[in-house]
């Protein structure tokens, strides 16, 4: 059961992290326009303080609030929200105002092969030789798409300062996943539930951020009801509901299996870009193939 939506458990982790791909790989887009007029450390606290309000609303009518046997799984959540969302995504939005989302997600597909190695060093998780031919195919195909130049929105950045940033979220975020693993193994909670304990931390973390910098200038914003309603329907597509895809796939896969499939945006990214017009070429689609033999072998 993914909370309450039937999908057949042996496949509700996978399934879970491609739904979380697909809304990541429009909001990618989105973040990285809207970090043009926003701040990232104020742009991860609107989403967070968006996507908590939405938690508290949904919690108690879903009937998902499990009783806590270990309460140290709920120390573990809130320091898997404190890395993974307070600094990964703060360093991710950083990132795509220097690097762009092509260069971003390209250097973020180091996050799948970190998680499987943490994974498997401090849970003890093994996988078949399968499932990690799987996770090569895939990570290459997304890579390959990557490397497509036609991606670019803007190729005019100072890409140098963007590195560091994207390294940091990719290991901030791997971090994360399984230490989020950790705690829903060994718990009762739902996906919803750990998602709220994540969010409330990585939340708390940028606000503490934004107290220590906040002499720093930063250009006017421009508010605006159409400003305020994109980030709204944003925060609820890529905060609300991808995290708690997120979580549901760590809660019912492996730490690289859900890394990997979760990392496959730019595969979505596709489709949307070829209805606005945009020219694909055989590069990508060969990729694209390639990822997808990777995926097929995952769900085997």
């Amino acid at each position: 059961m993914l909370n309450g939506f039937s999908l057949g458990e042996n496949l509700t982790g996978e399934i879970a992290a491609l739904s979380a791909a697909a809304l990541w790989a429009i909001s990618a887009a989105i973040y990285s326009l809207l970090g043009q007029k926003i701040p990232p450390l104020l742009l991860n606290f609107l989403k967070g303080v968006v996507a908590i309000a939405l938690i508290a609303l949904t919690l108690p009518l879903s009937g998902q609030w499990r009783d806590i046997n270990q309460q140290s799984s709920v120390f573990i959540l809130l320091t898997s929200g404190a890395i993974g969302i307070g600094i990964g995504d703060t360093a991710y939005f950083t990132a795509l105002n220097y690097l762009g989302p092509r260069k971003t997600l390209l250097l973020e597909t180091l996050s799948p092969a970190l998680g499987a190695i943490l994974a498997a060093t401090f849970l003890g998780e093994s996988l078949k030789i399968s499932a990690y031919i799987g996770i090569i195919l895939t990570i290459f195909g997304v890579a390959w798409v990557i490397s497509e130049k036609t991606l670019e929105i803007n190729s005019q950045r100072p890409w140098r300062r963007g590195i560091p940033w994207a390294l940091i979220a990719a290991i901030s975020q791997a971090v994360g996943a399984v230490l989020s693993r950790q705690a829903l193994v060994q718990s009762g909670m739902s996906s919803l539930q750990s998602t709220l304990f994540r969010l409330l931390a990585g939340t708390g973390i940028v606000l503490i951020l934004m107290f220590f910098r906040r002499q720093e200038s930063s250009p006017a914003i421009n508010w605006s009801l159409r400003l305020i309603a994109i980030i709204i329907v944003t925060a609820f597509g890529s905060t609300f509901l991808g995290i708690w895809l997120q979580q549901t796939a760590l809660k019912f896969s492996p730490v690289g299996i859900a890394q990997t499939l979760t990392a496959t945006s730019p595969l979505f990214v596709l489709p949307i870009a070829a209805m606005m017009g945009d020219r694909i070429n055989l590069r990508a689609i060969f990729g694209v193939m390639i990822a997808l033999l990777g995926i097929g072998i995952l769900f085997q």
